[in-house]
């Protein structure tokens, strides 16, 4: 069935990414590194030893990388990017370095998928030591608030209600959100304070799964896109009279992407190291593009109706194999993807067409999932 989250998502794709590839991996600067132009050190320097040029090709496909602590997912992409030499690159929602679990990154034309999988929900698994507020609503933070109580399990459970379904939720002030041009986070880190308005925000199931003696608590979360989970910690924390911050995060679930997907970094090099010695190939490591749209019906058509909609012309629908539905489709033929396409007044009319020339996944990572 066709949602209308589909449906908003393939009218914004160009823009969102774009946006991906720009604020991930557009750029070959990691983290902290700024382009000194007047600055000798910084001018091109010849090869050492003779090095040949890794020349970048077109990879298509997704990673879903299990990104260890203390990486940001930027540096993340830059290292995959490296790894594939891909000419394109982008993430789909941004893990804190302090963060570990489920980062998925797209590798070319499945950059064009990128907003499906944001608009996806996300499961984590965290735990909140109980007893002080810090300004981050983290470890790395400054302690704020504090406090010798302690809840009870049933004291926690019975506030989890309240912090489920739609509610109104207050971002972090070291957070992303744009305050008069500039981020949260800058703003906060030159000391200044600034008013973050609440934002609407789905939380599907929230669990307290383990209850010690430590001051801890461990909680899992589903929820949707724009969620805080720092910002449940600092809530739940204030209501209760206790405070308390996130101590440990992992993201176990994005949109379409399960734990069972996610493969470590150690893991990836090693299977580049082999693949270049002729031993294995980095498409073991890649899902198919159309993965990213497993919410989407998926409609085949000839490879006359294909050459039309490869050229951007609408195709017109008929006959009893026509569908009756409206809305977004993604556009088969011979079993390879083409396009994300419209299905109005009896048209398939291309949003986005799809050209997976270049190093694609392995025929058998689709069936993997089933």
């Amino acid at each position: 069935m066709v949602t209308s989250t589909a449906n908003r998502a393939i009218e914004q794709q160009t823009a969102d990414s774009h946006d991906a590839e720009k604020n991930n991996s557009s750029d070959s600067r990691n983290d902290g590194e700024r382009r000194v132009n007047n600055d000798p050190r910084h001018t091109k320097q010849p090869r050492q030893n003779n090095q040949p040029r890794r020349d970048k090709r077109d990879v298509h496909g997704w990673v879903i990388l299990d990104k260890p602590i203390g990486m940001t997912s930027t540096h993340a992409v830059a290292i995959l990017k490296r790894l594939f030499q891909a000419k394109r690159a982008g993430h789909a929602g941004t893990l804190d370095p302090l963060a570990s679990g489920g980062l998925p990154i797209a590798l070319g034309e499945a950059t064009k998928t990128v907003p499906f999988v944001m608009d996806g929900r996300k499961r984590y698994r965290f735990t909140v030591a109980w007893g002080e507020e810090r300004d981050t609503d983290d470890t790395e933070g400054r302690v704020t608030q504090s406090s010798e109580l302690r809840p009870s399990a049933d004291a926690i459970r019975a506030l989890l209600p309240q912090f489920t379904g739609l509610i109104e939720q207050i971002p972090p002030q070291y957070s992303a959100i744009k305050v008069q041009g500039e981020r949260a986070y800058d703003l906060a880190r030159d000391g200044e304070t600034v008013e973050l308005k609440p934002r609407p925000v789905e939380i599907h199931e929230l669990t307290l799964v383990e209850h010690g003696d430590n001051g801890q608590s461990v909680f899992e979360a589903e929820c949707g896109k724009g969620t805080y989970v720092r910002a449940l910690a600092r809530d739940i924390g204030r209501i209760l009279g206790c405070f308390g911050h996130i101590c440990a995060l992992r993201r176990t679930l994005v949109g379409p992407f399960r734990e069972t997907d996610m493969i470590p970094l150690e893991e990836l090099e090693a299977l580049c190291n082999r693949a270049a010695s002729g031993e294995g190939s980095l498409a073991d490591a890649l899902l198919p593009v159309e993965t990213a749209l497993d919410d989407i019906p998926a409609l085949a058509v000839t490879r006359a109706d294909a050459a039309r909609l490869h050229r951007g012309q609408a195709v017109l629908l008929r006959g009893r194999d026509a569908p009756n539905s409206s809305g977004t489709v993604y556009v088969t033929v011979a079993g390879r993807l083409l396009a994300l396409a419209e299905i109005g007044n009896g048209e398939l009319i291309p949003k986005r067409v799809f050209n997976l020339t270049g190093l694609t996944a392995s025929p058998g990572r689709s069936n993997e999932r089933v």
